[in-house]
């Protein structure tokens, strides 16, 4: 069965695509690119997708949205790429997964989240398996220090409770390998951006 993975290059994209394939099912990447900031999916770092598509042998494509016309762009290229099914990388918002059900009731197909109300193991076996950085922070006592930096020592750190998949906009990510990589991505450079509040870390150079 063909399926639309909805593909940010964070951890828990990168999960859903490598699950969508252990199920047997003909994987496509489908990459949104969503103004900065966007409550609905994720920003840093989509420019890279391609690379990582690349990597993982993957059909990928790519839609731009704004926050008003998103769901009907969405839901046309779902249907345009001949998709059978839509998987996400959703843990706990409600939001992110009642408007995905929505397009695949609209579509008529069936809507898969492997990663809905997971919690320690499937962190753990993320950690051990992935290679995941740290792309932005936008919580209160996570600072520019972790831009970058292994997901792990975030997680590790003593700084005030977060979510353990960083849900709610606390943090982003980005998976430079995993077992299903037909080759690793390379960092040499991150550009890395703070205001105070939130942060960024963009990868320039691969």
């Amino acid at each position: 069965m063909r399926v639309a993975v909805l593909f940010s290059g964070g951890k828990d994209s990168v999960f859903a695509a490598f699950w969508a394939m252990a199920q047997g099912f003909e994987p496509v990447l489908l990459t949104v690119r969503p103004p900065e900031y966007s409550m609905m999916f994720h920003h840093p770092n989509i420019h890279m997708t391609e690379r990582q598509a690349g990597a993982m042998g993957l059909e990928i494509h790519t839609v731009k949205v704004t926050e008003q016309d998103w769901k009907e762009k969405v839901r046309n290229r779902i249907s345009e790429i001949g998709s059978e099914g839509i998987v996400t990388g959703a843990v706990e918002s409600e939001y992110q997964r009642r408007r995905v059900d929505a397009i695949g009731e609209e579509l008529g197909i069936p809507t898969y989240a492997p990663l809905w109300h997971k919690g320690k193991e499937a962190m753990a076996e993320m950690l051990e398996y992935f290679e995941i950085y740290v792309s932005a922070v936008s919580a209160e006592g996570l600072g520019p220090e972790f831009l970058g930096e292994p997901l792990k020592k975030l997680l590790d750190s003593s700084k005030p409770a977060i979510h353990l998949f960083l849900e709610g906009g606390e943090g982003e990510t980005f998976v430079a390998n995993a077992p299903f990589f037909k080759k690793r991505i390379e960092i040499k450079k991150w550009k890395k951006q703070w205001d105070g509040i939130r942060g960024t870390a963009e990868v320039v150079s691969s």
